[in-house]
């Protein structure tokens, strides 16, 4: 009884050129993953720092008023009073005053 290892065997094999195209071919999948993860993490990061620059400036606004019975003149005042501090470079923000005694309107927009 022969072995059946010692058999010479018609298996099906694929050139090695295709398996060098599907080393690659993954390579490049894992770099495209990996450049999407850290741009949607970058877009994310500047989100949360605009979210954050709102919410200082309406933070700052209402202790303005609280401490001195009338809302900032501007935005300067804010930043040499009230420690407000932002990167101008990334974000300009338009600042309204309406009145003394009236809310101001503050937009904070993406540069």
């Amino acid at each position: 009884m022969a072995n059946r290892l010692d058999k010479e065997q018609n298996s099906f094999s694929l050139p090695s050129g295709f398996y060098r195209f599907i080393s690659v071919a993954i390579f490049v999948l894992i770099f495209v993953c990996f450049f999407y993860a850290v741009e949607y993490s970058g877009k994310s990061t500047i989100e949360k720092q605009q979210e954050s620059l709102e919410r200082a400036i309406a933070r700052d606004i209402v202790q303005c008023y609280a401490i001195e019975g009338q809302y900032p003149p501007d935005l300067e005042y804010m930043e040499n009073h009230y420690g407000l501090t932002y990167d101008k470079d990334t974000f300009f923000v338009d600042y309204q005053p309406i009145a003394a005694n009236l809310y101001p309107d503050y937009t904070v927009i993406l540069r």
